[in-house]
């Protein structure tokens, strides 16, 4: 198994951490490798809906209407 090291942490992400994993009943690294390893392994949506669309054939025959509207700027009055 891998080992890192991870300098220049700031002390309040430490401090949230450490609260973390006492929630969850772990050490630091337990809750940081699991932090970790749901962040590394997460799907990614924009590559699952590129499969989905190639599957369907792509988006050769997709359309777009012509945008000829113009900005406003937001009213807040």
């Amino acid at each position: 198994m891998t080992s890192i090291i991870v300098r220049g942490l700031d002390e309040s992400v430490k401090t949230d951490l450490a609260a973390l994993a006492r929630e969850h009943g772990r050490s630091m690294e337990a809750e940081a490798r699991d932090i970790l390893t749901r962040a590394v392994r997460r799907p990614n949506v924009g590559l699952a809906l590129m499969k989905v669309a190639q599957g369907l054939g792509g988006f050769e025959e997709f359309t777009t209407p012509d945008r000829d509207d113009r900005a406003r700027a937001a009213d807040f009055e």
